[in-house]
Order: C-alpha cells, then structure tokens, then sequence
C-alpha cells in the first residue's frame, strides 16, 4: 500500500503481508509513510525498508488487539494502552489491509488457545496423534468459514433480493402479479431461514467434534502410558531372566539345563541369526526417538567378541567407566596412548585464579520489572544487573570450549563414525555448564570482542565479536594446533511467556579437522528457564540436534528429552544413533547432557515387531558402553559464586595486551564481579545509552545518504566479514584474520571507544 509502494508483498491469505501505510505520529509531523510487516500474529513497522535487517520501530501484537475502520482509508488498532492511527492510500487498498489482519488475528487467537490447551498437566501428545486428531478438524473449520462466508453472501443478497420484490409490490400491477411477487418473497425468506439453520448445524456439528477429540487424546494418552508400564514390565522380566541364567550357570552340574535355558533366551533376541548363541548377556533398553524407529539395546558381553585384528577389540572387560585417556575407547592399528602424543604441554603454564567475591544477597520484585516484559524479545528489555551473571555472552559462548580436549581425541579417530561419536559428545558438553547458570549473561555491545589465547597451554586460540545488535549476533573463531578449527555465527532469540522464557539460539556450529578434512555441521537446541515469576529457577535443553559430516555423509541424530513430571525416564537425558552414508547404524549414544555421554559399538542388528504407533523396533546388540565424556565436579564454593566451572571462573580475570574492545575492559561486568551492583547499574545505563546515541547518528547518516542517492554500508565488523557458507549456503561471518597480528603489534587502531 502507499502511494510509491506498490502493490502489497503478498496476498492477504499468506502468512507474511507487507506494505506501505501512513502512520499518525504527531500533530507537529502528523502522517508519515512506514513501511509495515505482518508476520505471525504481529504487526511490526519501519521507517524504511533498509531498517528491517536491524532496527524495529514498534509491535503490537493482534491476537488481543482490537480492528477498527473510521472512513474509507483509516485503520485503528488498539491494543492495551497502545494504539496504531493508519491510513491507506486508496479504499481498495484499506480492505486489502483489514482483510488481512482479521485473519492473522484469527489465526493467532487458535494458536494462543492450542498453545495454552498444550500447557496442561497431562503429558502432550505426539505429533503424529495431533495431526491425526486436529486434521480433520482443521479441515471441518475451513469449511465452516466457507460456508459461514456463503452465508454472507447468500443474507446479503437475499436481503436486496427483498427490497427489490418489496419495492415490485408498491408498484401498481395486475392482481395476480403482486400474488406471485408475495410468494416468491416468502420463499427468499424461506431460503434464507433453512441457509441459517444450515450453518448452525454445522457449527453445531464442529463443537461436537472438538469436544469429543479431547475426548480421544485422554483415551489415547491413557492407553500409552499404558503400554509403556507394560514395556517396563517385560523389561524387569527380561532382567530377572538373565540373571537366573547367569546363576544357574554358576551352579555345578547344572551345565546341561543352562545350554538349553541359553539357547531359548538367545534364539529370542537373536531370531535374525537362525541359531542359538551362547553369550552371555545384559540387557539395557534405550527410548526410541520420534522421527527415527524405535530400537532397543543389548549389550553383550565383550569377551565374546574379542576377535584380533578386528577393531572391535578395543573394548575393554572393566567397568563402563573405568577407562581413561590412556584406554581409547577405539582401537586403531597406529594410534597410540593419548598421552604419548599431547603429554606436557597441555598442562597449565600459568597459574589461574580459583574463585572470584562471593555473590551479594539482594532482594528484588522480580513482578514488578517482567510484568511489562511478557511478549517482547528479550534483548530489547532493560535488565537491572541483579538478573546477571559477570560475564557477557561471548563469554559464555567461549565456555563451549571447556572440554576441547574431545575435538583433539577426535583427531586421532581414522575412521569417520567414530570421529562422529567424539563431536557428539562434544556437542552435548557444552550444555553441562547450564543445569545451575539461571542468571542472565551480559548483552555484548556492538563492537565487542572477547579473547581466550590458550594456544601454549591448551593448544587452541579463540575470539568472539558481537557483529550485530539487533537481532544480537555473535561471531566465534577457534583455531587449534592440535588439527582442528571451530566457528560459528549465533544469533539468541529469547521470549518471555510469562511462566517461562525460551531461548532459541540459531545459526550453523561447524568443525574441520585439518588433517582428514571432515566438516561437522550442527545447530544447538532450545534452552527453557522455568518458573520465572513463582518458585525455583531451573533450566531444561530439549529439541534434537543433527551432526553431519558433508565430506562422509555420516550422520548422528541426538535426542534432548524435554522434563516431565509424570516420565520415568532419567532426567536431561540424551540418546542418539551415529550412522555412516548408507544409512547403517555404527553406534549408540546414551547419556545426561549434565553428567555424562557414554558410547556402545553396534555388533547386530534386526528388526523387531511392529509397535502399536506403526512404528519399526530395531534391536541393537553392542558392546559395553564406553564413557566419552563426563563433567568436572564444580569448584568449592561454586553455590556463592554464580555455580561457575573452573573455566568459567578465569574467563573475566584481567589480562595484559587484549584489545579495548575485550569483555574483560567492560566496566559494568567489572563492577558486578566485585559486588558493587548499584554502581554496575549506574554504568550499565550509560553504556547502553552511549551505544543508543551511537545508533542513532549512524541511522542519521544512513537517511543522509540514501537522500544523496549514495549507498551506506551501516556497520561493518571488526575482524570478521559475511560470506556465504559452500557447505550450507548461508550468509555467515567469518574469521578474516588480523587480530593476533595486531595483539602482537599491540596497534589497535581500528577499534571503536565503546566502553
């Protein structure tokens, strides 16, 4: 809309609709032209199009907002104490608008009430049971707006068709003919009648439906849960089976009973073989994924499979958790200890400091501050610092790198899906720091950098840059000696919903290892922080992660199970396949994405009976679980300050010869670590109004330009540069080089006063 605009982006029926529309502002400046966005549920708008990449002049969203036509071109949009005036530029073009809006607002009431129907006690449905249930209903109210929209149409004209037979009967005509004209005019009433109690049958019909689908997703819900009680059931069965094998082995003269007792239990797991087995057996079951069949675990027992030369032979008859750097979980014909190849120059030069001051006890209305904030993206909410941790989020995002050590094992890995296996559990590692960090990181400043140089200690050197403000992104180079490199673009996209807050990181992780050239592409999942206004605080990981390795095509599907109280599965657990290009599983991983990720060789596998979802069991038979990775107890005293790791703790400690720009020089952060939060939150507020006012000149000079028809860049990062991706074809920062030169010259020229 508007009259250089064009015609909208997209029709009314889309999901996006964008345009043209003038805005009331002032009665000094009256309308002005915005470029609106409708997307969502929310009506966002902007001075310019340009402004759309980084700057968001207002929201509101329209599943509580009311729709309001004063004249032929004007829209009113009102929702709470906020109110939008807008103007078209034609009639047309203002019913274009309303049309849709009233269906984005249609659209986005059923999500807040399917949104609010799924937040219940009960344990919700699978996807495929929803599909199953809500399609038809879908379906059945799309109808019923077809027909209510007949409806319509058919009163609308019924009713013209009455006023003209009306106006036929005040004619003077024959005697006959105004008899007729009568007639007919009862029928168009008829007609209209039978065409209204049409529609409320139907509407009649869809509550019905919707009352009774409820119905069916208890009874389905029941009849789950109840199969799983009856899987545990078979399960403790199969237990107490085994381990009567396994004592009636012990027994003497009992040999004969234990061969065929053996063979009956084996021929049952192992149908696939055609003949009984004679080993011995522990079984452990593993939760199927969603989107992949379900399978089950048997673990064997090793000394049975001990074949030389088989790579195989690397498992090892000790306990699960027994082995250590020296027991590599995979053998291979030329690798030898690990300590044999990273010994003494891992261990730490320099000695680093253990703790940091206690974190004061302020009391805080946490109400009074969020009750403003429910809907709006967290990073464009003004935070005290008591909601924060002393570190930003570059920081944070360095600690990704506190068990590094995994990468440089993975190294050593000739075979790619055990090198899989290795970047797994290192994946998961990065969330062990999260299950006690409920405080806020930090925003970083636009411009902001941060350095972790561990390359003589720990043989890696990492820097992080805040390349955007708004949406917040950061950009991550980690270069490794030890034959690998790391980087990442993450943007945090963050809504507080009023009981808890989702934190929704997107962008790409990936991992090259200089020597093999395997690049591992994976995304993070989303992080919830529960119980915001009332109770504990407390942090779950759920959603699942895909690791590819674009050069072998091998994949690994982890599982984040989200928490719930009526599940008697371990809580945070993770579970995952590693497969290889073909499809063929290698391996399993099981594990805590707080304590540990253990990894177990597939030997067989084969495919069980169908489960009552329709979906295919597969049963795997593997070798003991081999610990990859488990977490570093917390430092002493870890409650008192902010549960930080070992790592975490030297992250802020000051450093000589780092940029001006580094998260260690940022006063704010500096302050809340030495316990002065009201100072902190004094800085806090002229920091970020210097960076506003900052924004707001390079907005000035950005109209100044497009004005002179010139072409503006905005801002451009420091040491990284956007490329597309060739692996993902994104448009990603990267690394561009040139900060260490400069840390060596110490020139730092280029660096911007932002602190």
């Amino acid at each position: 809309g508007g009259p250089a605009g064009g015609p909208p982006a997209a029709p009314p029926g889309s999901d996006t609709y964008k345009g043209w529309l003038f805005k009331w502002t002032n009665y000094l400046k009256g309308y002005q032209r915005r470029w609106f966005v409708l997307s969502n549920g929310l009506l966002s708008y902007y001075r310019t199009q340009a402004e759309m990449a980084h700057t968001c002049r207002g929201t509101i969203n329209l599943s509580t907002a009311h729709i309001d036509t004063e004249d032929s071109c004007n829209i009113v949009l009102s929702n709470g104490g906020r109110t939008y005036h807008l103007k078209a530029n034609s009639e047309v073009e203002r019913q274009r608008w309303v049309t849709a809006l009233e269906l984005a607002k249609a659209k986005a009431i059923r999500m807040r009430n399917n949104q609010s129907d799924d937040s219940g006690d009960e344990e919700p449905a699978s996807q495929s049971d929803k599909s199953e249930l809500h399609g038809p209903l879908k379906t059945l109210s799309s109808k019923l707006e077809d027909l209510s929209t007949c409806n319509e149409l058919i009163a609308k004209h019924g009713a013209a068709l009455q006023r003209s037979l009306s106006e036929l009967e005040n004619l003077r005509l024959p005697a006959d003919s105004g008899e007729k004209i009568k007639a007919v005019n009862e029928r168009a009433t008829l007609f209209r009648i039978t065409s209204n109690a049409m529609i409320n049958a139907c509407r009649d019909f869809l509550d019905l439906a919707e009352s009774h689908s409820r119905k069916w997703q208890r009874l389905l819900q029941h009849e789950r849960e109840q199969r799983i009680r009856l899987e545990e059931t078979i399960e403790q069965l199969a237990k107490q089976h085994n381990s009567l094998e396994r004592a009636c082995r012990g027994a003497p003269g009992l040999a004969s009973g234990t061969a065929s007792i053996s063979s009956t239990a084996k021929g049952s797991v192992q149908s696939a073989k055609g003949e009984a087995s004679d080993e011995d057996e522990e079984t452990e079951y593993f939760d199927a994924m969603e989107d992949a069949p379900a399978f089950i675990t048997v673990t064997a027992d090793p000394k049975h499979h001990r074949r030389s030369g088989s790579n195989l032979s690397g498992a090892s008859e000790g306990h699960p958790e027994d082995w250590n750097l020296e027991d590599s979980v995979f053998e291979s014909s030329n690798q030898s200890s690990y300590n044999e190849s990273t010994g003494k120059d891992l261990l730490p030069r320099k000695r680093r400091r253990t703790r940091i001051p206690d974190k004061p006890n302020y009391s805080l209305n946490l109400w009074s501050i969020m009750k403003n904030c429910i809907g709006k993206e967290l990073s464009k909410i003004p935070m005290p610092v008591n909601f924060n941790e002393p570190l930003s989020m570059l920081q944070r995002l360095t600690e990704d790198l506190e068990y590094h050590e995994l990468l440089d094992k993975a190294v050593k890995c000739e075979s790619s899906t055990e090198q899989m296996c290795f970047v797994a559990a290192f994946s998961v590692s990065s969330y062990s720091t999260t299950v006690h960090r409920t405080a806020k990181p930090f925003n970083p400043l636009l411009g902001e950098t941060y350095e972790l140089d561990r390359l003589e200690e720990l043989g890696f050197r990492s820097l992080c840059e805040q390349v955007s403000h708004h949406p917040p992104a950061a950009a991550h180079h980690v270069y490794s000696r030890r034959g690998w490199t790391l980087w990442q673009e993450i943007t945090i996209a963050s809504k507080f919903r009023g009981k808890y807050l989702s934190i929704m990181p997107l962008g790409a992780i990936h991992l090259e290892f200089h020597s093999s050239g395997n690049h591992y592409v994976w995304r993070k999942v989303t992080s919830t922080v529960h119980n915001i206004i009332v109770g504990k605080l407390w942090i779950d990981q759920s959603g699942e992660i895909e690791i590819v390795n674009h050069k072998s095509k091998d994949k690994c599907q982890l599982k984040f199970t989200p928490y719930s109280y009526f599940s008697r599965d371990v809580p945070r657990k993770v579970t995952g396949v590693v497969s290889d290009a073909d499809g063929k599983a290698h391996y399993v991983m099981s594990g805590t994405w707080d304590e540990k990720m253990e990894c177990s060789k597939i030997l067989h596998s084969s495919h069980g009976s169908t489960s009552t979802e329709g979906k295919q069991k597969t049963v795997y038979q593997t070798l003991s679980p081999k610990v990859l990775w488990r977490k570093y107890p917390l430092p002493e005293n870890a409650e008192n300050m902010y549960f930080f790791s070992e790592l975490a703790l030297t992250l802020n400690e000051p450093e000589e010869r780092v940029a001006p720009t580094d998260s260690r020089l940022r006063p704010d952060q500096r302050l809340m670590e030495s316990g002065r939060w009201d100072e902190a939150n004094v800085e806090k507020q002229r920091l970020e109004e210097k960076q506003r006012a900052v924004r707001r000149r390079r907005e000035a000079e950005a109209v100044e330009a497009l004005e002179e028809g010139e072409d503006y860049e905005g801002y451009t990062p420091l040491w990284f540069e956007r490329k597309v991706d060739a692996v993902t074809g994104e448009l990603i920062c990267v690394y561009k080089g040139g900060y260490w030169e400069a840390k060596d010259k110490q020139d730092w020229s280029v660096c911007p006063d932002i602190f």
